[in-house]
């Protein structure tokens, strides 16, 4: 992506930025990893396609104190659910959004390899390329087409801010918010179950849940420095992946990422035992955006839905 790697080049040569964070061709076939930028000549490693799968802004709270001491005007490439996350450290207070700078770049959507891999029947895919709305996989004895929304993320195919809300810089010209039809279907799906078919669906999947905690370590929205999983002084739950505290770990994290989810997919993607973790997390965002009009990271200028109060605001759930 040429004007990418110009536009970072022009910035550092500029001297507007100390550190670039982007994406690199991964080792693997649709995979990017984290690049840092510090020269004009490592801007040439910058790509931007849908392997570009991690929220990059993760570094600029759980590596704050490392990035923060040896750079003090640091850029990142941003895609629209990343940008939501700026917005979302600007205000709770994590970062000084002058500080930071925002090079935007249109994203299509990214690709989960495990649809991929379901597609292939695990044949190893050793290229693709994109045509149109369909994607081309290739392999050592086979070439397929295939829509490309069927191997996109499911946060992508439902996603309404696709280009950053916030930025800097854009490459190209960003789309405003867009229309998706039936954005929080599996939600509906789910609310449409009686209370005891819900809670069935609640006890086996996270019955599969091994406690290895990469949903949270991936999350850009959890920042804490200390969880409340680790802390032992009082003990929240049991250490053992027991279904009943399994459950309570991801109830009490869906509460604590309220009105702060960005639905990057993140969660998603980095679980190994591929739990549907969307469904609380999009009921939680329909919730909060029934009851409070708000939608996380997209106004800079608005406080948390959860840190404000309104006298108008639906009070159902304790008023009957």
């Amino acid at each position: 992506m040429k004007e990418l790697r110009d536009k970072v080049k022009e910035l550092l040569k500029d001297k507007e930025v100390d550190l670039v964070i982007g994406w690199g061709k991964g080792s693997l076939p649709f995979t990017a990893t984290p690049v840092f930028v510090e020269t004009e000549e490592d801007a040439d490693n910058l790509i931007f396609n849908g392997s570009c799968r991690n929220n990059l802004t993760s570094y600029l709270t759980k590596d704050k104190r490392r990035l923060t001491k040896a750079y003090k005007k640091i850029g990142i490439v941003v895609k629209g659910c990343d940008s939501r996350s700026v917005v979302l450290y600007a205000v709770e207070n994590q970062i000084k959004r002058e500080d930071v700078v925002l090079i935007g770049v249109p994203c299509q959507g990214v690709f989960e390899r495990k649809k991929i891999s379901e597609l292939t029947e695990g044949e190893e895919v050793l290229d693709f390329s994109i045509e149109g709305e369909n994607i081309i996989l290739k392999g050592r004895s086979f070439e397929e087409t295939h829509p490309l929304k069927d191997v996109l993320c499911d946060a992508c195919n439902t996603c309404e801010y696709p280009d950053a809300p916030e930025y800097d810089h854009f490459i190209g010209t960003p789309r405003k918010k867009i229309t998706v039809p039936d954005a929080y279907k599996n939600v509906e799906d789910f609310e449409n179950k009686s209370a005891e078919e819900r809670w069935e669906y609640i006890k086996n999947e996270y019955s599969k849940c091994i406690r290895c905690y990469a949903c949270r370590n991936v999350c850009p929205s959890c920042y804490c420095p200390e969880c409340f999983v680790d802390q032992n002084d009082p003990q929240w739950i049991g250490k053992t992946p027991e279904v009943t505290d399994s459950i309570i770990f991801h109830l009490i994290r869906n509460l604590h990422i309220a009105g702060r989810c960005v639905d990057c997919g993140s969660c998603v993607s980095a679980c190994p035992v591929d739990l549907d973790l969307r469904v609380m997390s999009k009921k939680v965002e329909k919730e909060i955006k029934e009851r409070f009009d708000y939608i996380a990271g997209t106004d800079i200028n608005e406080k948390p839905a959860m840190a404000s109060f309104c006298e108008n605001e639906k009070q159902d759930f304790i008023m009957s």
